[in-house]
């Protein structure tokens, strides 16, 4: 898979209307069964840090948001893996679709959690800084070089809040765009392993479900986690850095 297919993929998956997280119903969603609605107001409006919501309680709802996540889009494998399963014109195989559909879904989850602002718009289209982003957060959950690095610095100079238009601009510069297009090619390459072995599983009914289903609770559970550990250690969710920064 190259970094055009990749791109191709991340912009179907990104159509599908299961995708879209809205920052605001999810956040309330979560957030109400702990805390007053003062204070989930003031969480939706900044971030939940900048509300005094310390990360050991957002870590426990994110912990919960990847399970949830990560049962549903196994199902689906599950589903896809068996002959006769979801099939999608063109190269695209619709099962990866779905797959992404959902690394979206728990990409967005975290990212709200931990102080970002919405990144993806119900009403908005798809515009290439979006897509740029939604490739570096990818690329940090396949853990590939440089992917971390690259939206720490694009968002070092934020005051209080993480955005779409603060990172935008940082994604314009040379040094940036590039490093991009190689995260979506690395990511291709990753995807193509997979591919491969969910095309091998299908060969044999219902064994081929409990495999697919399998490795993709075994891809999607740890690249979830991962993106939670590097965003749970930045400052967007540190509520001592908004103290510091407040007085």
């Amino acid at each position: 898979m190259s970094s055009n297919t990749f791109e191709l993929t991340l912009r179907a998956a990104s159509s599908l209307p299961m995708v879209y997280i809205d920052r605001e119903k999810f956040l309330y969603k979560e957030l109400i069964k702990y805390y007053p609605k003062e204070q989930v107001e003031i969480a939706i409006k900044n971030n939940p840090a900048y509300a005094g919501i310390q990360v050991s309680m957002i870590n426990k709802i994110a912990r919960h948001c990847i399970n949830y996540e990560t049962n549903k889009v196994s199902s689906i494998s599950f589903a896809a893996g068996l002959p006769g399963g979801f099939a999608m014109a063109g190269t695209i195989p619709a099962d990866i679709t779905q797959y992404f559909g959902h690394v979206l879904r728990i990409l967005q989850k975290l990212i709200y959690l931990y102080g970002w602002e919405e990144l993806v718009s119900d009403d908005e289209p798809f515009d290439d800084e979006t897509k740029n982003l939604l490739t570096l957060f990818i690329g940090v959950m396949f853990g590939v070089n440089g992917a971390a690095t690259t939206i720490t610095k694009i968002s070092a100079s934020a005051a209080q809040k993480a955005s779409k238009s603060l990172a935008s601009k940082a994604l314009t510069k040379g040094t940036i765009y590039p490093m991009v297009k190689k995260i979506a090619q690395v990511i291709g390459v990753k995807m193509t392993k997979e591919v491969f072995a969910k095309s091998v599983s299908k060969v044999i009914p219902v064994v081929g479900g409990i495999a697919s289903g399998g490795l993709t609770y075994a891809t999607y559970k740890p690249m979830s986690y991962r993106l939670k550990r590097y965003l749970e250690n930045l400052k967007w969710c540190d509520p001592e850095y908004y103290n510091s920064t407040l007085t």
